[in-house]
């Protein structure tokens, strides 16, 4: 599920969203959630989630009173699965414009992501009482020749359980910090219980990928 990222604090904040459209973008950040419950396919299934945030530099607007012009910045969900079938790895291989080897797709480093430019496809969908239209990613696809990307403007956040960051948590949207702190994986690292918790593959095999790759 896709999620339009908002501002937080208080004063005249008014809510925008993301334009529809083709859009150079670049990822800025990386928040590991940890094993959520949801439908998927008719059934209830556990699912480990991983979100990951991008900005558009060249869509701007001034979401709170008195301040400056900032990047729409939107979110994406994806299963922390890099099975060959898994949306995570078909999206990441449309963005790369490369398939992944067996050897890649057992080691890769989903981090690797944060900085890479890209181009986004974003739709926008209606709520189902036509109130509300939501931003949805439906598409990454590799930067064309001769189209440059700004350099990224929000600072980069990484969020993961086997490199927590307080600090970072605590500046989380409430809805986020409360979906996080509902999973298994965080009640099991503060409580020093648990099972093993899924990384981001963080041990790399020795990179020998095409360096025109963005990762």
């Amino acid at each position: 599920m896709a999620i339009i990222a908002k501002s937080n604090g208080g004063g005249n904040i008014e809510r925008k969203t993301v334009p529809a459209g083709n859009h150079v973008a670049r990822c800025y950040g990386m928040i590991q959630i940890g094993t959520v419950e949801q439908e998927y396919m008719g059934e209830k299934k556990k699912l480990h989630k991983v979100m990951v945030d991008f900005e558009l530099p060249l869509e701007t607007a001034v979401f709170k009173e008195g301040e400056e012009a900032k990047p729409f910045v939107i979110s994406k969900d994806f299963t922390l699965s890099f099975n060959e079938k898994s949306t995570l790895r078909k999206m990441l291989e449309s963005w790369r414009g490369k398939a992944f080897t067996d050897a890649e797709a057992a080691n890769f480093d989903i981090t690797k992501l944060v900085g890479a430019p890209c181009m986004l496809n974003i739709v926008h969908k209606a709520s189902a009482d036509g109130t509300k239209t939501y931003a949805n990613i439906t598409g990454i696809t590799p930067i064309p020749k001769g189209l440059q990307c700004p350099e990224q403007i929000n600072p980069t956040r990484v969020l993961a359980y086997d490199a927590w960051n307080q600090e970072l948590f605590m500046t989380l949207p409430e809805w986020l910090a409360d979906k996080i702190s509902s999973t298994p994986e965080y009640k099991a690292k503060f409580s020093m219980e648990a099972p093993k918790q899924e990384a981001f593959n963080l041990d790399k095999v020795e990179d020998d990928s095409d360096s025109t790759l963005p990762f």
